[in-house]
């Protein structure tokens, strides 16, 4: 026999079955994809272009490229579970 956890008492007045804001999460989706995009873009070409001995140095520039490139994978994965979510749910 399993033992169940004790339920907690719920302190906030959202409901039991509290779901996100799907048309909000895609509208950011749609907004922040393309941005975080062009910005992996920008960052890439300007540490392509940047002087060794520069600032920012190479390796900066690099490293918001990259930080860029993986918010870009993120607006991405959350765009396509909205688009999912709201084909199933309608």
């Amino acid at each position: 026999m399993r033992a169940t956890a004790p339920r907690r008492w719920r302190s906030g007045t959202e409901p039991a079955t509290a779901r996100s804001d799907l048309k909000l999460r895609l509208l950011l989706s749609l907004a922040f994809t393309p941005f975080f995009a062009l910005c992996t873009a920008g960052f890439a070409v300007l540490a392509a272009r940047a002087a060794p001995d520069g600032a920012p140095s190479r390796g900066t520039l690099i490293g918001f490229a990259v930080a860029c490139a993986v918010l870009t994978v993120f607006a991405v994965v959350d765009l396509v579970v909205v688009l999912h979510r709201r084909q199933t749910e309608l």
